[in-house]
């Protein structure tokens, strides 16, 4: 008997994915995050362009006033004017950071902008990818790879979220990780490394903060566009990818995600996985399993044209 009821839910845990990861949130629709954690600040890196940007904007319409954080360059000053502009009521406060600076000085800055008030609603979204063979970059370019996506997470993660159990406060931290992070990443061995472990830091979080009343997610889209696959505004060559080009003739606006999102917030599973392409690789996991996969991923690699066109590419920075 117990036999069959494991084996039952084994069976049935597919559809119970779907189910809590789609489709709850889809019917429940979008929700007010200011109202459901009694929230009066926000904070998102990466927000100068793109999913950031976007969120920000999301956040900034709610009643949500939002620290920006994202590096210095000119489109940077260009989002924060144009949101300013539409949200005359809503604070908005920036801080100019290279999340790619291992010592984490920049944290200061970080710290000078937030010390006065009480920050709930965080996402983490700040990233970029290093394409090609692994040792066509210099291990400088991937160590900054690795600090932007992971380590950076770590510094503001834990400097906002010790703050909201020592207040007492409700609140959510939501990372915007990758479906690579869950399959084997050829030909971008850092990225798939830094999301993976994203994805496990939002995952032995979230059980540590759910009965606390902070909400911790990681966000797996599907393919969107924006200048994330030109290094997203970082000093580094992308070298051309087959199967980029392949995922991405399906790519959604990032305009598209925050509804999506904030829909899932504290109502879906700690993975939220958006979009077909994630969805689709998550259950080739569950039923092929990881091990399985890369081993047939490393059997085909040779015969793929990612391989057979960065082989013979020199080192680049």
């Amino acid at each position: 008997m117990l036999f069959l009821l494991l084996l039952s839910l084994l069976l049935a845990s597919p559809v119970l994915y779907l189910i809590l990861n789609s489709l709850v949130p889809r019917l429940l629709g979008p929700q007010n995050l200011k109202e459901r954690y009694s929230a009066s600040w926000s904070l998102v890196t990466g927000g100068s362009s793109g999913i950031g940007k976007e969120l920000a904007r999301k956040l900034l319409s709610q009643g949500l006033n939002v620290v920006i954080i994202a590096r210095d360059e000119p489109i940077f000053e260009e989002a924060l004017k144009e949101l300013k502009k539409e949200f005359p009521k809503q604070q908005i406060r920036s801080v100019k950071a290279n999340l790619s600076d291992s010592s984490g000085s920049w944290m200061q800055d970080v710290k000078a902008a937030t010390q006065d008030i009480d920050v709930q609603v965080i996402f983490n979204n700040a990233g970029f990818i290093v394409t090609g063979f692994f040792e066509q970059h210099s291990v400088e370019t991937h160590l900054a790879n690795f600090h932007c996506n992971l380590t950076a997470n770590i510094h503001l993660t834990h400097y906002l979220y010790s703050r909201l159990i020592s207040k007492g406060l409700q609140g959510c931290i939501v990372f915007t990780s990758s479906s690579a992070g869950f399959i084997p990443n050829p030909f971008a061995a850092m990225y798939g490394c830094t999301k993976s472990g994203l994805s496990e830091l939002a995952a032995s979080l979230a059980v540590e903060g759910k009965a606390r009343g902070v909400d911790v997610h990681a966000v797996h889209p599907s393919p969107v566009n924006s200048r994330f696959t030109a290094g997203g505004g970082n000093d580094v060559k992308v070298h051309k990818m087959n199967m980029f080009d392949m995922a991405y003739k399906m790519a959604t606006g990032p305009e598209e995600l925050p509804n999506q999102i904030f829909a899932a917030v504290g109502r879906s599973p700690v993975m939220i996985d958006l979009g077909g392409t994630s969805v689709g690789m998550r259950l080739a996991v569950h039923f092929l399993g990881y091990n399985l996969m890369t081993y047939g991923f490393a059997l085909a690699a040779p015969f793929l044209p990612d391989y057979k066109n960065n082989v013979n590419k020199q080192k680049s920075s």
